[in-house]
Order: structure tokens, then C-alpha cells, then sequence
């Protein structure tokens, strides 16, 4: 089953605004949401956007709360895209309960990374592509115009094209196939269930931050126990952000971590594809979209190239 995008949007277009996992505070959003009204756009609340709900973790709301706005988004007739506030954690809860009936009719790009990993695999198991990129919050590693503005160009229709420098984990080769992935710890988190990724033949981007080096072997032995390393046709890496046991390291500007690259690389050393290394996606300044379920070519040469279409 070929993935299908959803429709392109036009100004004026009205753009969900949700909060699926963890709490945030106006002011957090305040510049994210300018940016959507500068391009022409009008961003709609959900009703819990600032709810919050303290549980062992601050969530935005009651799982039936995010829940309600989730379903709300998308299967809403005025909405036409869907933008996650952030990330965090609870996207899970929310799984089993997600409608599609008015959303397969009507489909609309659902934007986000991090947590949102969880809620783009469920969209591409019912066969629909997403965005994986920037949220509204702007973090404290901030966010770079560009990013912002690439995710507009996939909105009006306009597919990506990234050239970027070689990186020294890089292995060369070329590779075509479909675009899954995203949060590395999510992606280990839904082995085994209904939920997870298919893995064959596809190009598989990862990306993650704050954990123990110890902890990000842990994830990628389980991926390759389970098969994963010898279904795809290549990988992408993206950032490796505080990584380790550093955590007062507040250099968010050099987030390639090459000890994190150095375990990934020994880790997949027995297998033949290409890997795209240091590519600008994920808990980083400079985080630029990818779509899931779009077909994607990738080389790896002098320069990485990633081209969807």
C-alpha cells in the first residue's frame, strides 16, 4: 500500500494546534504560533492545548483530555493540518482510542517528532504520510527559521531536496525505498506491538536525546535482535543530543554526538547499506522535516544526498 499525502494547503487554511503528551506554557508556543499566522495561516486550539495534569509526569491533561483533542483534530472538517505542541511523554495512552473515521476521507499532515514518533507510525500503518519535524515549542537549543519554513514548503506541496557534508561514520552507497522512523526510543518502545513500524525495505531515520550510552546499545541490540537491521535498505542518523552521562552539558549547537555515532556504526558494521550520518533532524537547532511514508532516495558519496519524490 502506497502511503497517501495529504492535500496541499492554500492560505487562509486552518492549522490544529494539540498538545498529546507533555504540558507546556503559552509562552513556550507564542513565537511557534506567529510564525503560522506570518505564513498565512490560522491556527485553532485545542481545548486542553494548556491543560495540565500531574501524574508521575506533567501531562497536557487527563488521558481522555489529549485524547479528545487528538480525535478532535482529526476529524475535524475545518482543520486541514495538525501541529503538535511538543513532545515529551504520552503519546502512547492515546493508541488505542485514535478515530480515523472522518481523517480517511479527508486526510491532514500531522506534524511533530520526538514522542509524536508513536501517533506517525499509527498514521502510516493506516497508510498515511506525516511530517517529522519541528513543534510549535521553541526549546532551549531554539529553532532555526529554516526549519520552520521547509515544513511550509512540504505544506504547500513543495517536496525536500538536502545535500549535506560527509560525515566520518558515513558508509557509501545508494538506497531507495519508503521513509519510516523517528524517535529512537519510541521506535524501540513499539517492537512487538500492533503499532510498530513495517521494516521491510524501507529507509529507517533515527534520532534521540538524553540517554545513557549503555541505554542507546540496549535499543539498538533490540532492534537487531528483532530483525530490523536486516529488513532495510539504509539508515539515516540525526541527532544525538546530550547524550552519555553528561547531563549539565548544555552545548545543544554540537549535537552529532560521535560516541553515540561510534556505538551505531559498530552496531550495524556486519550490515550491508548505506548510512546517511549527522543529517539535521531531531532534538537539534536545526531540525529539518522529513516525511514519513514518502519514498526517499539516498546517496552517500563525497557528499549525503536525501531526495524524496
Amino acid at each position: 500500500m502506497i502511503p497517501i499525502f495529504p492535500k496541499s494547503l492554500k492560505k487562509g487554511d486552518r492549522i490544529a494546534i494539540i498538545s498529546p503528551a507533555g504540558a507546556v506554557e503559552e509562552s513556550q508556543l507564542q513565537k511557534g504560533l506567529e510564525i503560522i499566522k506570518a505564513n498565512g495561516f490560522e491556527p485553532v486550539l485545542g481545548k486542553n492545548l494548556y491543560t495540565k495534569f500531574a501524574n508521575g509526569y506533567q501531562y497536557a491533561g487527563t488521558e481522555k483530555e489529549r485524547i479528545s483533542d487528538l480525535n478532535w483534530a482529526l476529524n475535524n472538517d475545518e482543520v486541514s493540518a495538525i501541529w503538535a505542541s511538543r513532545g515529551g511523554y504520552g503519546c502512547q495512552h492515546l493508541l488505542r482510542h485514535l478515530k480515523l473515521s472522518k481523517f480517511k476521507k479527508d486526510p491532514k499532515w500531522y506534524i511533530g517528532y520526538s514522542d509524536n514518533t508513536v501517533i506517525q507510525s499509527f498514521l502510516l500503518k493506516n497508510g498515511f504520510a506525516s511530517i517529522h519535524g519541528q513543534t510549535i515549542k521553541t526549546s532551549s537549543f531554539g529553532v532555526s527559521d529554516e526549519s520552520y519554513g521547509l515544513t511550509f514548503d512540504i505544506l504547500k506541496g513543495k517536496l525536500p531536496k538536502y545535500t549535506i557534508e560527509k560525515n566520518e561514520f558515513s558508509r557509501n552507497g545508494k538506497a531507495e525505498g519508503e521513509l519510516i522512523g523517528g524517535n529512537l526510543a519510541l521506535i524501540y518502545a513499539l517492537l512487538g506491538t500492533p503499532y510498530s513500524f513495517n521494516f521491510n525495505d524501507r529507509i529507517l531515520f533515527i534520532e534521540d536525546i538524553g540517554e545513557h550510552f549503555y541505554a542507546l546499545d540496549r535499543m539498538l541490540m533490540s532492534l537487531d535482535l528483532a530483525g530490523v537491521f536486516r529488513k532495510i535498505k539504509g539508515l539515516i542518523i540525526g541527532g544525538m543530543t546530550n547524550m552519555g552521562d553528561q547531563k549539565d552539558n548544555k552545548n545543544y549547537e554540537d549535537s552529532f554526538d560521535g560516541f553515540a555515532y561510534k556505538i551505531i556504526f559498530e552496531r550495524i558494521a556486519k550490515y550491508d547499506f548505506p548510512a546517511v550520518f549527522g543529517f539535521p533532524n531531531g532534538h537539534i537547532y536545526d531540525n529539518r522535516p522529513l516525511i514519513l511514508g514518502a519514498q526517499v532516495k539516498i546517496e552517500v558519496e563525497k557528499k549525503q544526498k536525501i531526495t524524496f519524490g
